[in-house]
């Protein structure tokens, strides 16, 4: 005798708003409007919830998948509160350490390659920005086909960018000199940075490959809709 299927309960708008990886999701955008708010009166305590927030990108991804409740909004929230948290810690550190524009530049390549990558990933009919397996660029591949390759180099680039706002004595460090003093003496800050800065590296490597790769989808996806027409 056959089984009788159970008839699935109808998804509406609130239960995906509800999803536990989105409500996680949540969570890490009040964190991390509650840390920036308290970034120069307590480092300590904005470290520890910028970091926890990051951790729990990790976690939200988890729960999606564990509990099937992969979504596109969750997708996006993931997006858009990693590249708002780094732009914000990024700005902080212009102020922090000169020359400023450092920052500001590694701001723009991080919000550029990622804006396109995620255009270029529509152009392409891709339902997901990190499904690159067709590119031939041999770190391209590595980085979002890894996963442990990639949650290290985005965990060494937040690292590196908190101990850099922590170690800040006042608000005109040079940044040179700063990780000089930090690479003059071998200890367990110095040997961090030195693992953070490879993987930060690595990351702003793959940015600039990506954004050179999505542009050329974009520019790719013109000449063919001239050539059509």
């Amino acid at each position: 005798m056959a089984k009788k299927s159970v008839p699935q309960p109808k998804l509406t708008k609130l239960s995906v708003y509800l999803y536990i990886p989105n409500i996680i999701g949540y969570i890490r955008v009040l964190m991390n409007c509650y840390a920036f708010a308290i970034c120069f009166s307590n480092k300590s305590l904005f470290s520890i919830l910028y970091f926890a927030s990051f951790v729990c990108d990790g976690v939200d991804g988890w729960c999606a998948r564990k509990f099937n409740q992969v979504s596109t909004f969750g997708a996006v929230l993931d997006m858009v509160t990693d590249r708002i948290s780094t732009a914000c810690l990024l700005v902080i550190l212009s102020q922090v350490y000169r020359p400023g524009l450092i920052f500001l530049s590694l701001l723009a390549l991080d919000i550029g390659s990622h804006w396109l990558q995620m255009y270029s990933t529509f152009l392409l009919g891709k339902a997901s920005h990190k499904d690159v397996k067709d590119s031939t660029n041999w770190l391209f591949r590595a980085y979002y086909g890894n996963r442990m390759f990639m949650a290290y180099c985005c965990v060494a680039c937040e690292v590196l960018y908190i101990i850099l706002f922590l170690v800040a004595k006042n608000k005109s460090e040079n940044l040179i000199d700063v990780l000089m003093g930090l690479a003059h003496h071998i200890t367990p800050l110095s040997v961090l940075v030195g693992l953070s800065l490879f993987g930060w590296a690595v990351k702003q490597a793959v940015n600039c490959i990506q954004l050179k790769t999505a542009a050329d989808v974009c520019v790719l996806h013109d000449i063919n809709k001239k050539h059509s027409s």
